[in-house]
């Protein structure tokens, strides 16, 4: 199983170029970051873990700028957003972003999908909150045609691109790999089926009973079963819980780190490496 990490990088954290020389050096799989670009100081949305929002949410840095550092300064560890807030960007700048970043990393990029919590930032972004994850499809859809091998158009409700000429391409073609982060259902699992090659549930809780809900929806669109990917993001390792991942098929799990200084985050990889 790889064991890949996330951790809110922050003005206050480990460098990007720290953290990725480390992960690399001792053998961890990937680095995923999470987006925010901003949280606004009257907000009614609750923080959805409960309690206060934490500090790190209002000084994360941008996931795209820390993925090209860690990508530079690494050749094997995979890179991620853990997740993009697709709603929230000018699809068109976003897969020059995605297509520019897997082209120079060598095809090590995961473009991980969210539809976001925080009301006040989308309203920022001009996102009418009922229709984001219509937005997020359309603008998958649209991204998915200025990605392929020829010029292709998009007439889309929420966004529209002309037949264009647009390099790179995603390494791999057609595509990044594509995971959507979110709760258990049959709107998440539709999502995941139309445009993405499987989920990022949070924590993992749960999964003996949500994966073969995710399957039959994999299959009734169409899908190869063998090509589903379920990655449990932002874990507490235990022996017991990476064990039922195994048991369950899943290959990678993605370990949360502390939003934390250079001698604390080392010490929590320290840690970590038994599970690998």
């Amino acid at each position: 199983m790889r064991i890949a990490t996330t951790i809110f990088l922050t003005d206050e954290t480990v460098s990007p170029v720290r953290l990725a020389r480390e992960l690399e050096q001792r053998g961890f799989a990937g680095l995923y970051v999470p987006e925010h670009t901003h949280i606004p100081v009257e907000r009614t949305t609750p923080y959805p873990a409960g309690g206060e929002l934490p500090r790190e949410y209002g000084r994360t840095l941008d996931p795209f700028a820390v993925l090209a550092q860690a990508a530079a300064v690494t050749e094997r560890l995979a890179l991620g957003t853990g997740i993009t807030l697709v709603a929230q960007h000018d699809p068109i700048d976003l897969a020059k972003q995605v297509a520019t970043l897997d082209h120079l990393s060598g095809g090590r990029f995961t473009l991980g999908v969210g539809f976001g919590w925080n009301r006040e930032e989308a309203a920022d972004h001009g996102v009418e909150w009922r229709t984001r994850r219509a937005r997020v499809r359309d603008h998958m859809a649209l991204m998915r045609a200025l990605w392929a091998d020829e010029p292709r158009s998009h007439e889309g409700e929420f966004a529209s691109v002309a037949a264009s000429f647009a390099h790179p391409k995603p390494v791999r073609g057609g595509a990044p790999r594509i995971l959507v982060g979110g709760s258990a259902g049959p709107r998440l699992f539709a999502d995941i089926a139309a445009y993405a090659d499987g989920w990022l549930p949070i924590g993992g809780s749960g999964l003996t009973e949500t994966v073969p809900q995710l399957r039959e929806a994999w299959e009734r669109a169409g899908r190869d079963p063998k090509d589903l990917q379920v990655v449990p993001y932002a874990v507490r390792p235990t022996p017991g819980k990476l064990a039922r991942f195994a048991e369950l098929g899943v290959d990678e799990v993605v370990v949360q780190l502390p939003p934390a200084g250079e001698a604390e985050v080392l010490g929590v990889l320290d840690e970590y490496g038994q599970y690998l």
